[in-house]
């Protein structure tokens, strides 16, 4: 049986499954990061829309948007994919200095701030539906992935697509109907 944990002078040898894990460990690791600017994002979007309609549709996308987080971590786990800590930090930061772009307000929040976080979240959804597609590909020759499980994850990932782009098209609307005349 091959080992999962790669090191020594071979690190581009195939499982034996096909998937060339130092490559597949990259690549997770990337989407891991992204997963943690998102959930942040998601998180900090929920609170701060918290009582409102928008509030009431994002919450339970952001609690789904962690899970999906847990779910990629397990998934990584079963495939002998490390954690690589540089990497989270990395999205962790990058989120963070995310919230520092110019917005049309200095002192007060801008509606602009909440439709540019609509759309990170729509492209960072749209980014993990690609990792399950992959996945589940994957998971044609490679029994630790579960089809079952990614089908489920990608299901949910297109209604949080949707869910989103509703609110964002929504939000954009009534942030930009003032500068149509």
């Amino acid at each position: 049986m091959n080992a999962l944990a790669y090191s020594g002078a071979d690190q581009r040898r195939p499982t034996g499954r096909g998937a060339d894990m130092r490559l597949l460990g990259i690549y997770l690791n990337d989407h891991l990061a992204g997963a943690t600017a998102g959930t942040d994002r998601a998180a900090r979007l929920a609170r701060t829309a918290r009582g409102s309609a928008l509030g009431r549709a994002i919450e339970p996308v952001a609690a789904e948007i962690a899970e999906d987080r847990t779910a990629l971590l397990d998934i990584m786990r079963d495939l002998g994919v490390p954690v690589r800590r540089y990497k989270v930090c990395a999205g962790w930061a990058a989120e963070k200095l995310g919230r520092l772009k110019p917005n049309g307000h200095l002192v007060r929040p801008s509606p602009l701030g909440t439709v540019l976080d609509l759309e990170a979240l729509r492209l960072g959804v749209e980014g993990k539906t690609a990792c399950w597609q992959v996945l589940s590909r994957l998971g044609t020759t490679d029994e630790r992935l579960d089809p079952a499980r990614l089908a489920t994850l990608l299901e949910r990932a297109r209604r949080q697509q949707e869910t989103i782009e509703a609110w964002r098209a929504r939000q954009a609307e009534e942030a930009l109907a003032g500068r149509r005349s």
